[in-house]
């Protein structure tokens, strides 16, 4: 069953991120906003990747001084999407 997010992010350049969830994978991931190469990059990446995978990997990621990143904000959404399942 499909289940589709749509995140606010916070603390970064992207705005939001729209993710689309098979059950407990990754289907699509899309950024708003944020740094096009990046973000398409990160997107591919954790397509059809669990979701505890991906969460994982991603959690914890800075951009520079920031304290999150488009990869954290991503690992955010899909946690609190697992939260509310």
């Amino acid at each position: 069953m499909e289940k589709i997010i749509d995140y606010t992010t916070r603390g970064t350049c992207s705005r939001a991120i729209h993710i689309v969830l098979d059950g407990d994978t990754v289907k699509e991931v899309q950024f708003m906003g944020g740094c096009s190469g990046n973000t398409k990059g990160v997107a591919a990446l954790v397509a059809g990747m669990k979701v505890d995978d991906a969460i994982e990997r991603l959690s914890g990621i800075k951009c520079g001084p920031k304290p999150t990143s488009c990869p954290d904000q991503l690992a955010r959404a899909l946690a609190e999407a697992r939260e509310n399942a």
